[in-house]
């Protein structure tokens, strides 16, 4: 009886969460059918901008990604280019040395996209003044125009925050392919359904611009962890910095092309969001209390079961259920149908072709994988804070025998 008891608490618990989840993706997939995409008018004034490409072992890409932002139809003389080169061979760094460009080459032993970010501004000439910094991947392509899109776009939105929509540039694998899905999945979802409710649009990693002054006050503030678009929301939250989203600026980005690296990623991003969780969950009171909606939203966000477990855990319980008490599998087996609604909703039509059917019977294929990179992800950010930690240590030591030497022990 006690084992009934523990059983139905478990499935009713666990559901209360999925259900939360599901209906919170079927109402914004719903929202991002009814989404306005403005009209760019072409403005008169000409901002300066300023693109940060941090690169980290790109040497495939990156030239290709500083050829298409040098190939701007845009003044030349009203944007700068600055690569962050950290761990690319010599040759690739010659190369980029060649262009237009300003090539920063750090050799960090830890390295991550915050500290190059944090390293470029740390770097720049006092003199340069700048009123926007876009900030783009290695592997991303951009169209001549984009630049005269994003001064448009910053000039009609009047925030300090914009995020441009992401597509795919290579489908040519099912894992790619996959990966384009699941982002137009997220980009309807958290960018184009929150424009349509009046929410703050989520930031997508690159493609992200930003006012400049902000940007260089809130860089240092940013910590060395696995999800820095998430911690510049949280910031650009806090000082109440509503992000817009434009649909029709397109940055194109290298899908990953093997499901290694495709289940690696999802990994991640779901120990990032767990992280970011953890970080900012003292913030929803207060978010709450002051009636600051896209604070609170985000922080909802980041509660919500992460999508590839979402998808396990529906999966899981609609099959096993039955073998257990037949009645309870039920709700599982609308909660699998609102699921699929939500992102057929989603789903752009000129993604459904004629691979769609044969990719997405793989998807199951990053459950297994996702769930044991949430492990990955956390023991390598868990050493990268101890190695950090011991660095830190190590420097104090050595700078308390140098003060005091001679008048200390040997062995501290």
């Amino acid at each position: 009886m006690n084992l009934w008891w523990i059983l139905f608490v478990f499935d009713g618990l666990l559901f209360a969460f999925v259900a939360l989840t599901v209906v919170y993706l079927l109402v914004f997939s719903i929202a991002s059918l009814f989404g306005h995409k403005p009209e760019l008018l072409a403005s008169k004034h000409i901002n300066r901008f300023i693109v940060l490409i941090p690169s980290y072992q790109n040497d495939n890409s990156i030239l290709q990604t500083v050829n298409s932002v040098l190939g701007q139809t845009y003044a030349q003389r009203m944007f700068d280019v600055v690569v962050i080169s950290d761990h690319q061979s010599e040759l690739t760094n010659m190369k980029l040395a060649q262009l237009p460009i300003t090539l920063l080459t750090p050799n960090f032993k830890n390295s991550s996209k915050a500290k190059s970010l944090q390293y470029a501004v740390m770097n720049l000439p006092q003199f340069k003044i700048y009123d926007a910094v876009v900030v783009l991947d290695a592997g991303n392509v951009v169209l001549p125009e984009f630049l005269e899109q994003v001064n448009n776009a910053y000039e009609m939105s009047g925030t300090k925050a914009m995020q441009v929509h992401r597509l795919s540039k290579n489908r040519d694998t099912t894992a790619a392919r996959l990966d384009a899905i699941f982002e137009e999945i997220n980009t309807s979802i958290f960018r184009s359904g929150h424009m349509a409710m009046g929410l703050s649009a989520g930031l997508n990693g690159s493609g992200i611009v930003l006012d400049f002054q902000w940007f260089k006050n809130n860089v240092m503030k940013l910590k060395p962890t696995l999800g820095e678009d998430k911690e510049l929301e949280s910031l650009l939250m806090r000082d109440s910095i509503f992000v817009d989203f434009f649909d029709n600026i397109h940055v194109y980005d290298e899908k990953t092309s093997n499901f290694k690296d495709f289940n690696k990623q999802r990994g991640r991003w779901i120990f990032t969001q767990l992280h970011s969780l953890m970080s900012n969950i003292r913030y929803l009171p207060s978010a709450l209390f002051h009636k600051k909606y896209d604070h609170a939203d985000k922080i909802l966000q980041w509660m919500l079961v992460p999508r590839t477990i979402l998808v396990g855990i529906i999966a899981i319980m609609g099959i096993v259920m039955p073998f257990i008490y037949f009645t309870l599998v039920i709700k599982w087996w609308v909660a699998a149908a609102l699921m699929l609604l939500a992102f057929s909703f989603a789903t752009p039509d000129y993604l459904v072709d004629e691979h769609w059917d044969r990719d997405f019977l793989s998807a199951p294929l990053i459950l297994i994988w996702g769930f044991i990179n949430i492990f990955a992800a956390g023991k390598k950010e868990a050493e990268h804070r101890v190695s950090a930690a011991g660095k830190l240590l190590q420097n104090g030591k050595d700078t308390i025998q140098h003060r005091f030497k001679g008048r200390l022990p040997q062995k501290l």
